[in-house]
């Protein structure tokens, strides 16, 4: 097993390409509201959450397992990189995430987890813009 590896995942949405990116780039307002059963609270902590170089503190809900920055996620591997595309594709758009990452030991399982609760996201915003 490598310590270092890939993982993509592609949803394909209805949104449009710009509703759904601004949506991604209000996470600290939008979050929260599209899934309270992940996410507690998104505080901005620098920058105006839209900017490169933003840093958001995100609370997760207690159904949640899943922590960022400085959390139990970085423990188990020593680098996290994330990206986001989101193409127009027909009448909605692709949202394409990919991560690499490389893993503390060759005992830290791949981040599967994580990709699926990033997929289990772009599917809840859609339903959420679509109603909105």
């Amino acid at each position: 097993m490598a310590n270092t590896g890939k993982l993509d995942v592609e949803v394909k949405v209805k949104s449009d390409v710009d509703k759904f990116w601004n949506s991604i780039m209000d996470s600290a307002t939008i979050f929260p509201k599209v899934c309270p059963d992940l996410y507690k609270t998104v505080e901005l902590i620098e920058g105006d959450g839209k900017s490169v170089g933003s840093i958001r503190m995100v609370h997760f809900a207690e159904e949640s397992a899943y922590s960022v920055i400085d959390g139990d996620m970085m423990q188990y591997y020593k680098s996290f990189k994330a990206s986001l595309e989101v193409i127009p594709e027909g009448e909605g758009s692709l949202v394409k995430w990919l991560c690499e990452f490389e893993k503390a030991s060759e005992e830290v399982p791949d981040p599967d987890m994580i990709r699926d609760f990033a997929a289990k996201n772009f599917k809840a915003i859609d339903d959420y813009l679509l109603k909105a």
